[in-house]
């Protein structure tokens, strides 16, 4: 007698599906992203992805710290100098009138929700680190990136979305999608864990050292 294997179904799968399509509809929206991203959380390949990313001692210290910076005083970072990260960071967040606690706030829990939150708390950094700009092709050219250096589930799917919704509404518009994400992925490959770094404690190291040192080289 043939014996069918009932493999169980994720809990949260109707979250992440329904996020799946808002997001293919709304690709700006950030709060489909959270939704998304939350119903991943407790995902199998999200707790592959910090094994993986616990055999980086550098990033395995940060985790085990759980080191959380307070929010960035964008006035202050202004009196830094200009070629300073601190600066540009600034520049970068007062040009776009963000507001650098914008993200949605996460009780940290366990090494996964600590990841999410410092994540979600340097995703700007990683912008002007990167030097990815803030439009769709330069988003996803960083979830690409950041696929490479975490192997972030959440990266994966927006990666898979940007592909699906281009394809649908902007098919001309693919092959430069295309060209943002092999690139983001192969600067993700050679450069050295962002993850890891202290960011908030190295303002004044200027931003073409850290590029430097991480072996980031930006050509876009």
């Amino acid at each position: 007698m043939l014996v069918v294997e009932k493999r169980r179904i994720h809990p949260n799968i109707k979250t992440i599906l329904r996020s799946i399509v808002c997001l293919v509809r709304e690709p700006e929206n950030l709060d489909h992203i959270y939704d998304l991203e939350d119903g991943l959380r407790d995902t199998k390949a999200s707790l592959l992805a910090l094994e993986w990313l616990n055999t980086q001692p550098e990033v395995a210290q940060l985790i085990q710290e759980r080191y959380i910076a307070p929010p960035p005083d964008i006035e202050a970072l202004l009196q830094y100098p200009q070629d300073s990260l601190g600066y540009a960071y600034a520049v970068y967040i007062q040009k776009a009138g963000f507001d650098p606690s914008f993200y949605r706030t996460i009780q940290v829990e366990d090494n996964v929700s600590y990841f999410l939150l410092r994540v979600r708390q340097t995703h700007d950094i990683w912008h002007v680190v990167t030097g990815f700009k803030t439009d769709t092709n330069g988003e996803i050219g960083l979830k690409a990136f950041e696929l490479a250096q975490t192997r972030r589930n959440l990266a994966v799917f927006l990666v898979g979305a940007a592909m699906l919704a281009t394809l649908a509404t902007s098919p001309q518009a693919l092959p430069n999608l295309l060209k943002q994400i092999i690139l983001g992925y192969q600067m993700g490959e050679k450069a050295k864990p962002l993850f890891a770094q202290k960011w908030e404690e190295n303002w004044e190291k200027p931003l073409l050292q850290w590029r430097s040192e991480l072996g980031i080289e930006v050509s876009l």
